[in-house]
């Protein structure tokens, strides 16, 4: 889901800032991307794993279609 992208994409960013980069993904790149779901991520003004999130997100995405709310929750950056 694109709101969470931002999370990946700063993991992947760190992975390569900090000389962790290859043409192939070893077993610490994979390590690092594993721990994606289980980040900590702010949404409806709580802490809460990003695996979660993302289905409090759908949730409220679910919610809008049948007329339940008006907005999706989506997580806070940091």
């Amino acid at each position: 889901m694109e709101p969470y992208r931002p999370y990946v994409d700063k993991v992947v960013f760190d992975m390569v800032i900090k000389g962790k980069h290859e043409d192939d993904i070893n077993k610490e790149h994979k390590e690092l991307l594993l721990k994606i779901p289980a980040m900590d991520v702010i949404i409806n003004g709580e802490s809460s794993p990003m695996m979660i999130a993302t289905q409090a997100t759908s949730a409220s995405l679910a919610r809008c279609y049948g007329g339940e709310q008006r907005t999706v929750s989506y997580p806070e950056w940091i």
